[in-house]
């Protein structure tokens, strides 16, 4: 067990990182970034424990205990939460800094967890005494780890799911299986804005912004998770002015597994399930691809997952731009 003064070291240097990670040089403390990061410790903490639903749900009310109030009630305006690839890029940076400073705590993970919600608690007093309400940042803080743990979710149950129902019948290969993937996410990212605004993007150089940034999702679990980082992502990819070429069939093959998993979670929205699919895809990835013995070159199975998911995305956006 680590000493109090000791465990005091651990909270300030803690601290001290979330400081660098989410300070501003103009506008000083980038609050959303902080409750995004927050968000990812809560996440990979609740995960030492058996039951991650039951540790999540009791730091909850732990914390709502030490604010003396509950999160704030009625629906979230969508112009309050950061787009769904902010919140697993900053989630992802909290559950690093979470496991970097578990390692002094190997022992005791429900002090751990106590020292995150006093960290939490100390910071929702400071943004209250300069005007945004604890109650309103409590309730940011729970639909932000919500959608993180989600991702993380469908990221380990999608490729489990996949794996066992498609690859496992001996149907599919595991090519197939990300290429399935990575098109459900460039489908649903097309779906979640109807289409509208980049039904052109193809006739330009450049990927629009929403697929650049679901693409770095995908490209950035597979790397996290051992895939090497080389530059081979997009070789091979067809022209932007050729005719869409979405694996139709292989994204109808997983859209069941989706559907059950996201009703399932109650995770409704597209954007959501966009990068919830992209996630998984990039680590069916590291899976099929990663290690010393790969099942699938990782040369083609990186390009063939960009081309699945720019394909269905563009094909999508054809598709409503025949419509108007």
């Amino acid at each position: 067990m680590l000493s109090f003064m000791n465990k005091a070291e651990v909270a300030v240097r803690i601290h001290d990182s979330m400081t660098l990670l989410c300070q501003d040089d103009v506008h000083g403390c980038d609050v959303t970034r902080t409750l995004l990061t927050y968000a990812g410790m809560m996440v990979e903490t609740a995960f030492l424990f058996d039951n991650y639903e039951e540790a999540l749900e009791g730091a909850y009310a732990k914390l709502a205990d030490l604010l003396s109030c509950e999160p704030l009630d009625g629906p979230v305006h969508m112009r309050a939460m950061p787009p769904a690839p902010m919140i697993d890029f900053d989630a992802e940076q909290g559950r690093a800094l979470s496991r970097e400073f578990f390692e002094e705590w190997i022992d005791c993970p429900f002090e751990f967890f106590e020292m995150i919600r006093f960290l939490i608690q100390q910071d929702f007093m400071s943004w209250e005494a300069q005007g945004q309400a604890r109650a309103e940042s409590f309730r940011l803080l729970v639909e932000m780890t919500n959608r993180a743990m989600g991702f993380e979710l469908a990221a380990q149950e999608l490729c489990d799911a996949v794996i066992e129902m498609r690859i496992g019948s001996g149907s599919w290969t595991i090519g197939d299986s990300i290429s399935g993937l990575a098109g459900m996410a460039g489908r649903k990212l097309a779906m979640s804005h109807d289409g509208k605004d980049q039904c052109c993007w193809f006739r330009g150089s450049d990927l629009p912004d929403l697929l650049d940034q679901t693409a770095y999702v995908m490209t950035q679990e597979a790397v996290r998770l051992g895939l090497n980082c080389s530059t081979d992502w997009r070789f091979g990819l067809p022209a932007n002015d050729a005719p869409s070429n979405p694996p139709t069939n292989l994204i109808r093959g997983v859209e069941p597994i989706c559907r059950g998993f996201f009703t399932a979670i109650s995770m409704e929205d597209a954007e959501l399930q966009a990068i919830a699919c992209a996630k998984a895809a990039g680590r069916m990835l590291a899976v099929g691809a990663g290690g010393k013995k790969p099942s699938i070159e990782p040369a083609i199975a990186k390009p063939l997952a960009m081309a699945a998911l720019t394909e269905s995305y563009k094909s999508v956006c054809v598709d409503y731009a025949a419509v108007l």
